[in-house]
Parts: C-alpha cells; sequence; structure tokens
C-alpha cells in the first residue's frame, strides 16, 4: 500500500488522484474533519466528479455530533485497506492526521477508557475550562503536555484520564513503531512562504464557495454539540460569524492563522518519521517522483 501524508494545502488530493489511475488504486481517507457527514468545503473534501472515478473510503460516516475515536477509525480504516487487497487493488492511505495514520500502519492498541473518569475531568473541563486541567497534565506528563495545545480540553481530559487508568504517562501508552502493514510512505509539502498563500487563498474559496451557508446547515443538524466536529478549523470561527461575535475579516483571518499554525504541528509530526520520503508539492515532475517510488 501507499501512504500520501503532509500538511494541508500541499497537494495530496490531487497526488492520490494520480496514483491511483496509475496503479489501479483506491483511496481511504486519513482526514480526521473529512470523516464528517455535511462537512465539505470547510474540509476540502473532494467532490464525486472531483475523484475523477477513484473510490473513496470513510467519507462521511460520522454524524456532526459524534466524538471522534481514533479506535473506531483504525478498525474501519483497516476493514477496508484489507477488502482493497483481497481484490487485487493497491490501498492508498491519504490524509493529515497524524495519529490517524499511525495508528492505521503501526501495532498501536489504545488504552482503554473508563466511563466515570471521563465524566468528572469533563465536568471539570466544563466548569473550570482547559488551563487547571493542562497545568495538572504539565506537572504529570510534561512530555505529553507539550505535544498538546493548551485549549485543547478534548485531547487534555483524555491524556489525564490515560494516566489515572494505567498509572503511568500518557506518552508510555504510545507504542513504539512496529508495522502493521507494508507501505511506501510519501510526504507532500511546499516552500513555508507559498504553503502560506495556498492556506490564505484556500479560506478565501471556502467563504466564497458558501461555508456560512454549509455551516448553519450544520448548526441546524447540532454541530455545537459535537466536541470535535464544532471545533474544526473554519468551522469554529463560521459559528462566531454566524453569532455576531466574529465579522467575516475576523473569522477569515482567524481561520488562516489557526490553519498556519496547525500545518506547522503537521510538518512536526510528520518530519520526524524517517520512513516518509518527502516530495516537493509544486515540482512539476511530482506524479512521475511518486511513481518511481511506489511502483
Amino acid at each position: 500500500m501507499v501512504t500520501v501524508v503532509g500538511p494541508t494545502a500541499a497537494g495530496k488530493s490531487a497526488l492520490s488522484i494520480a496514483l491511483a489511475h496509475e496503479l489501479g488504486g483506491e483511496v481511504v481517507n486519513a482526514d480526521s474533519m473529512q470523516l464528517y457527514r455535511g462537512m465539505d468545503i470547510g474540509t476540502a473534501k473532494l467532490s464525486v466528479a472531483e475523484r475523477d472515478g477513484v473510490p473513496h473510503h470513510l467519507l462521511d460516516i460520522w454524524d456532526v455530533k459524534v466524538t471522534a475515536a481514533v479506535a473506531e477509525y483504525q478498525a474501519l480504516a483497516r476493514a477496508a485497506i484489507d477488502d482493497i487487497l483481497a481484490r487485487g487493488r493497491v490501498p492508498l492511505l491519504v490524509g493529515g492526521s497524524g495519529l490517524y495514520v499511525r495508528a492505521v500502519l503501526e501495532e498501536f492498541e489504545f488504552p482503554g477508557t473508563d466511563p466515570a473518569i471521563r465524566a468528572r475531568l469533563e465536568a471539570e473541563l466544563a466548569e473550570t475550562g482547559p488551563a487547571p486541567l493542562f497545568t495538572r497534565l504539565t506537572e504529570r506528563d510534561p512530555v505529553a503536555a507539550a505535544k498538546i495545545l493548551p485549549s485543547n480540553g478534548r485531547r487534555i481530559v483524555r491524556a489525564l484520564e490515560v494516566i489515572e487508568l494505567t498509572g503511568q504517562p500518557f506518552t508510555a501508552a504510545l507504542p513504539d513503531p512496529k508495522p502493521y502493514y507494508e507501505a511506501v510512505q510519501l510526504g507532500v509539502d511546499r516552500d513555508v512562504a507559498e504553503l502560506d498563500d495556498r492556506i490564505a487563498l484556500r479560506v478565501d474559496l471556502m467563504w466564497s464557495a458558501g461555508l456560512l451557508d454549509e455551516v448553519r446547515a450544520l448548526d441546524a443538524a447540532g454541530i455545537r454539540d459535537g466536541r470535535t466536529a464544532s471545533r474544526a478549523l473554519g468551522y469554529q470561527q463560521a459559528l462566531a460569524q454566524l453569532d455576531g461575535t466574529m465579522t467575516e475579516a475576523e473569522a477569515k483571518e482567524e481561520t488562516v492563522r489557526g490553519t498556519r499554525r496547525f500545518v506547522r504541528r503537521q510538518r512536526s509530526w510528520f518530519r520526524r518519521d524517517p520512513a516518509i520520503t518527502w516530495l516537493d508539492g509544486a515540482a512539476p515532475t511530482l506524479v512521475a517522483d511518486a511513481l518511481a517510488l511506489a511502483r
């Protein structure tokens, strides 16, 4: 199988379509936000026409009120990949959600969950906000805290839950890499300034393509009740614009800033993996270079 990973707006989707046609492949989505039904414009989800006849798996599988679960995704992705392989086709795992990719490619067992611990921590989060919980995480597992945004209450709660469950640091629950699938791993990136420009353009296009209308429909479908979907870049800002707490210009600018910060974290995650061969998404030989590695 082949993976195509890298930061947002680098050109992963276009490359994956070209590779699928050349290799006889099918795409398995590894973008956590594209798993949600109705979240199309803000996630740059390819339309059916843009998929150009290439089968895509694990798009639109969750309601926006569902909290993302990497363990559930792992099971679904592996089932899709095994089915593709059994039919003699080539799976292409494509996306920028690093933990999701790793959960599929490697032997990766997830610590369990305890509803009572989770409920207590979530109640504390709702009452005090993420700051006190993040301080506690920093004291108990500074390595994990360094990898989690202080504002990401959901991930802070999960880390503290695992620490209570296992009696070990959250980072100890993440195994050393051991392949589950043999894969050719390709990374797509671009010059930082160029990618910054592409992000700004993408955000402008999101709004002009009707993101606010999409978010209005999702609001009616309960996106505010979704711990994961409601915090997605672009969607959180569009909701603020609809609420009147941000102007359109402020919402767009905050989405650009947030996406650029997210891209830095994506780079940091993926660049640590020596198994990934990096390609320039702007190179005219991109597809040929990728094919030379994938075949």
